[in-house]
This record gives C-alpha cells, sequence and structure tokens, in this order.
C-alpha cells in the first residue's frame, strides 16, 4: 500500500511513516497556489526518501508565517501567487531567515527573471515547462550548496561576464524595470486591465497607472497600444 500524505489545515504535511524524524531527511516547503500543480509538487518530492514535504501554502503570507514553526530546510517558491508576489515573499524570507534555502518554480520566462530571484536571495529557477524530474535535480542541487539554472541560462551569464555584463540585444531596456514594475509589465502581456492588476497585487488604480506610464518611459514607447503590444511580444519570446 502507498504510503499516504495528509494535511493539517495550517498547511502542515503529515506523513505516517515517520520520514519527517530522520536526521538526514530535508524538509521542504512548497509555496504554490494552484492545487494541481501544489498536489502534483507534494507527490513527486515524497517519492524521493530523503525528502519530506513539512508544509504545503498557496499564498505569501500564510507560508511565510509558518517557517518558524515548520523549519523547513528549502522553500519551493512560485513567482505568481494569490493576492502577492513570490519575488516578495523571497526577499522577506532572505531577511528573515538567511540560511533558508529557496528554488523558483515559474511559468515565466528563466531569462526574465533568474537574475533577479538570484539577487533577492534564491539559489535556483526552474520553469514550469522543464520535466518533472528537473525539479529534484535542482532541489538536490541547491540543497548540497550551489545554484541551478539551465544550461542556456549559465551559458548567457558566462557569455555577459565575459563581455562586461550586458547583451547587445533589447534585453538591457527590460533590466531597467524594477522589479514591481516587471511585475505589472508580465500581466499586462497576460491580458490583464489596470483594475485587474491593482486587485491581484493588492495596489491601487493610481499606482498601476503610474507603474504602466514608468514602464513605458524605460522601454521607450509612446502609446498604451505599444506598450501592450510589446508585454505580449516579451511573452511570446
Amino acid at each position: 500500500m502507498k504510503n499516504k500524505i495528509s494535511r493539517s489545515k495550517d498547511g502542515a504535511t503529515n506523513n505516517p511513516r515517520g520520514a519527517a524524524a530522520r536526521k538526514d531527511v530535508r524538509r521542504v516547503l512548497i509555496v504554490e497556489d494552484h492545487p494541481i500543480m501544489r498536489s502534483g509538487l507534494v507527490q513527486l518530492i515524497s517519492q524521493d526518501t530523503e525528502l519530506f514535504v513539512c508544509g504545503e501554502f498557496e499564498d505569501a503570507g500564510h507560508a511565510f508565517g509558518a517557517i518558524e514553526r515548520l523549519k523547513p530546510d528549502i522553500a519551493v517558491i512560485d513567482l505568481s501567487l494569490k493576492g502577492s508576489s513570490g519575488l516578495e515573499l523571497i526577499k522577506s524570507i532572505k531577511a528573515a531567515y538567511p540560511k533558508l534555502l529557496m528554488l523558483v518554480l515559474s511559468m515565466y520566462d528563466e531569462a526574465l527573471y533568474a537574475e533577479r530571484v538570484l539577487r533577492a536571495g534564491a539559489a535556483g529557477y526552474v520553469m514550469k515547462q522543464e520535466a518533472t524530474e528537473k525539479v529534484l535535480v535542482a532541489m538536490r542541487k541547491v540543497l548540497s550548496g550551489g545554484i541551478y539554472l539551465s544550461e542556456r541560462m549559465s551559458s548567457k551569464f558566462m557569455h555577459q561576464l565575459v563581455g562586461g555584463g550586458r547583451t547587445a540585444d533589447g534585453g538591457s531596456l527590460i533590466e531597467r524595470l524594477s522589479d514591481r514594475e516587471l511585475e505589472v509589465f508580465g500581466l499586462i502581456g497576460e491580458g490583464r486591465g489596470t483594475r485587474q492588476i491593482a486587485e491581484q497585487l493588492h495596489l491601487s488604480v493610481k499606482t498601476v497607472e503610474s507603474h504602466r506610464a514608468h514602464i513605458k518611459e524605460k522601454l521607450n514607447l509612446s502609446s498604451a497600444s505599444e506598450l501592450v503590444h510589446r508585454a505580449i511580444q516579451m511573452k511570446q519570446d
């Protein structure tokens, strides 16, 4: 009979075989707002006898509040969370729990976010489009003290290092955006309107409009239609 995983109301995960009590088992916290994806991650990680999912959450607030109690060794975090930002959660965790390792698992393009999440305090980035086994590979790499990125992204960083830190394409324009501006830009590319973005990010409509204006200025865009077109283009690149 397969080992059954149960979850308490506060997000903690209970394993009846007592895997969490073994000293060689590393504790994993999952922060992912899609129930099917979250459940799949729990099942995938639970197949590894050296890993134990100590908690799973759909939002940043509850996840952050549970860290002290659950004492995870690593947190697997999505950038797009219910009513909050995964990037802001990473920064908060880094400030309060600097020893907690973090791995980002996201649908967003690694080329746009990898450098930002590393600066924020995470130690790896895996896109959801990658094969599922890459998640375990990335977790082991991060838990061993390394940094995990795709071969393509690692190569890009090496070329930037050799070439003085900048690419020759338009990527440098995107890099001018702040983390919040990039988040708003990404949501514009998903077809979200100003009010929808404001509600999702818990910002005022005026603040989102201000971010849109700054994005247009930094990317040398002259109209709202150009902004939307460029944001959609970014999603497709």
